[in-house]
């Protein structure tokens, strides 16, 4: 029998429910803090980050493997 579920971490969660998780664990000030990106530090919002994030894969990268380290301490 072969097993479907996949070892991503990020498999089957989209982009806004990553930052919604990040901004909801940290706040935007201390995102803007662990990820210098100016949608985190400069007026910061969900939307205006997703914006920001779609078009610019460095910092959508660095938001997926701050959500993975993350990810060990939502489940304390």
């Amino acid at each position: 029998m072969e097993n479907n579920t996949s070892k991503d971490p990020l498999h089957g969660i989209t982009l806004q429910k990553i930052v919604e998780i990040l901004v909801e664990f940290y706040g935007f000030d201390t995102l803007g803090e662990l990820i210098k990106i100016k949608c985190f530090t400069d007026n910061p919002s969900i939307k205006s980050s997703l914006t920001f994030l779609r078009k610019t894969d460095w910092a959508r990268k660095k938001v997926e493997e701050l959500y993975i380290r993350t990810l060990p301490k939502f489940n304390n």
